[in-house]
């Protein structure tokens, strides 16, 4: 009998947030065992509602979104996204430059389709959310990770960068606030980001879906209000600042030179047209949830449930022997970093199934994020104070006297 294998444009994809860890985490839950998940940035598992009035908008518009919208999206959504550009300020936007899709992980991998062809280049920061890495491979593209620097609290290395630039690198990934690590990038910093895309003639994709969970009174700037130079393509969307991550809601906005690039985004308008449209209910939240307060604005100050759990959880992290850790400064993520000599740890995924096995703690190993050294792992600090403590209780008692075996 004829045997049908996967695709071979897989073989160098991976996405280990829901990967074999997750896959024993959930093989356990239906044996009936309590799994402590730290593992995926999903609000509403945690208790994390969305606000009253989308969920009535949604319903109200319910009867008028059943049809198909223009590909891009609502004129209405499309609209309000240009407005929010602009107090961003990300310059020469349209309506017509606007994309809106499901989630933005659609239009991430839309992007790299697009535009990659065999051979193509594409930097990536490692540690990076690990759907770009994909999205590049499946598109026939490579992607070239260059460095974030812990020691500068994960920041991108510049240095590194520029010894990565080839003739085959068409864009570069600047993902900020950054998932995993948390961090937030300083304008002066990605001003020499900008400098080294237009010298190189890149794109700049900039993810920014956390541009509205900025604690500690810090600003976050829009990589793309820097420059007009060079195509930048700015993603964004609803599921964090809005806790509405099952409805699917994110979009993608084109600013700089458009002139040059004509071909690419004619290529976009196609890839747009082809999956007809976006989430037309969701699309109708767009408008109203861009002229209200992000639902967490409340919760990232002191006092507010993902500021005092971050809080929680860099102070926890820290105080566990042979663990150490940068403090986030958006988002909700942390990623800390072992003392792999003290622990003998090899293999990170390995202990990731350890920990899980041992102690019920699910969370993602640092190589899921193309982190190449065994010795860090993410954690998501959205859980309850009370459940974090837990957490923390059990991986210092696992650490006390863990030593990796090796096969």
């Amino acid at each position: 009998m004829r045997k049908f294998e996967k695709s071979v444009k897989l073989n160098n994809v991976c996405y280990d947030i829901r990967g074999p860890v997750m896959d024993e985490a959930n093989r356990m839950v239906r044996n009936g065992e309590t799994v402590l998940k730290l593992n995926i940035g999903n609000p509403a598992p945690f208790g994390f509602r969305a606000p009253d009035e989308l969920i009535e908008k949604m319903s109200g518009n319910l009867t008028s979104t059943e049809g198909y919208s223009d590909s891009k999206g609502l004129f209405s959504a499309r609209e309000a996204i240009v407005e929010y550009d602009k107090k961003k300020g990300i310059e020469g936007v349209t309506i017509d430059d606007v994309y809106t899709g499901n989630g933005v992980s659609e239009l991430i991998t839309m992007s790299m389709q697009g535009l990659l062809d065999y051979g193509d280049e594409v930097l990536v920061p490692a540690p990076d959310y690990p759907l770009w890495t994909a999205s590049v491979t499946l598109a026939g593209g490579t992607a070239v990770h260059y460095i974030c620097d812990e020691e500068a609290e994960w920041f991108p290395d510049i240095n590194d960068i520029k010894k990565k630039i080839t003739p085959r690198t068409k864009g570069i990934v600047v993902i900020n606030p950054n998932n995993p690590t948390g961090a937030l990038y300083p304008k002066e910093l990605l001003m020499e980001i900008v400098k080294l895309a237009e010298e190189n003639d890149l794109i700049i994709f900039a993810d920014e879906i956390y541009d509205r969970l900025v604690m500690d009174g810090a600003v976050h700037t829009s990589i793309a209000s820097l420059t007009d130079k060079c195509l930048c393509l700015t993603f964004n969307g609803l599921s964090k600042s809005h806790l509405i991550a099952g409805y699917r809601v994110g979009w993608v906005s084109l600013s700089g030179d458009k002139e040059n690039a004509r071909g690419y985004i004619e290529g976009l308008n196609l890839l747009s047209s082809m999956r007809l449209c976006s989430n037309v209910p969701a699309q109708s939240l767009i408008a109203s949830a861009l002229s209200m307060s992000a639902e967490t604005d409340k919760m990232i100050q002191p006092g507010g449930r993902v500021y005092e759990q971050r809080e929680f959880i860099y102070k926890a992290v820290n105080d566990i022997p042979g663990m150490s850790a940068v403090k986030p400064k958006a988002a909700f993520y942390i990623f800390p970093k072992l003392d792999v000599k003290r622990f003998n740890i090899k293999d990170d995924e390995k202990f990731a199934l350890d920990v899980l096995r041992e102690k019920k703690i699910l969370f993602t190993h640092g190589g899921g994020f193309h982190w190449e050294v065994p010795d860090h792992f993410r954690i998501v600090y959205l859980p309850e104070i009370s459940v974090l403590s837990e957490a923390m209780t059990k991986m210092k008692e696992f650490l006390a006297d863990y030593r990796q075996v090796e096969y």
